[in-house]
């Protein structure tokens, strides 16, 4: 398996079903941090929920319409990057990603994103990469705007949610505007 240096303690691997042990226990640090932002089917709260969304994720991988990528920091998985759709016919993916509080701050998201981007673009053709956060997710945006994306509109009260709906934005970066380096 690849492992991808982001930083000199952090780096990036597949995240596999037979990581729902390391996935769950990293979702059981973050849950009350993520919950706000990631849809409820992510959030598992068991080992076999933890599975079946990696295993959506693998056959996604499979099917060439997705997949997902764990970061680990000094060996422990803090969080990850993922595609939540990849469409080679369209030309068009959607990424998105999740980070526990205690890596918050260190470039970890951009880093990883900024691989698995430049993967789509250069390796599978893709022509947009999208990003849809909730307009209030600041620190989403934050990485929107290090990835160099631009901002598309708003989709207002798109997503529901337990406190009402919510506004979501739209970002997003061309394959001729990407810079690898950011």
């Amino acid at each position: 398996m690849f492992a991808l240096a982001l930083t000199d303690d952090a780096e990036l691997r597949p995240l596999m079903p037979w990581h729902a042990d390391e996935f769950l226990a990293n979702l059981d640090r973050c849950r009350e941090h993520i919950t706000p932002w990631v849809g409820a089917s992510f959030v598992a709260t068991d080992a076999e929920s933890a599975r079946r969304v990696l295993q959506n994720y693998a056959d996604r991988w499979a099917r060439d319409d997705g997949g997902i990528w764990g970061i680990w920091r000094h060996g422990t998985l803090v969080g990850g990057v993922m595609f939540v759709s990849l469409s080679t016919t369209t030309g068009v993916a959607e990424a998105g990603c999740w980070l526990e509080p205690g890596a918050e701050g260190q470039g970890l998201v951009t880093r990883a994103a900024r691989v698995i981007i430049g993967w789509a673009i250069r390796d599978r053709g893709i022509h947009r990469v999208e990003w849809v956060t909730k307009a209030d997710n600041a620190r989403s945006i934050a990485v929107a705007r290090r990835l160099g994306m631009s901002r598309d509109g708003v989709l207002r009260e798109a997503a529901p949610g337990p406190d009402g709906r919510a506004d979501l934005e739209v970002w997003s970066v061309l394959a001729p505007e990407w810079k690898p380096e950011g």
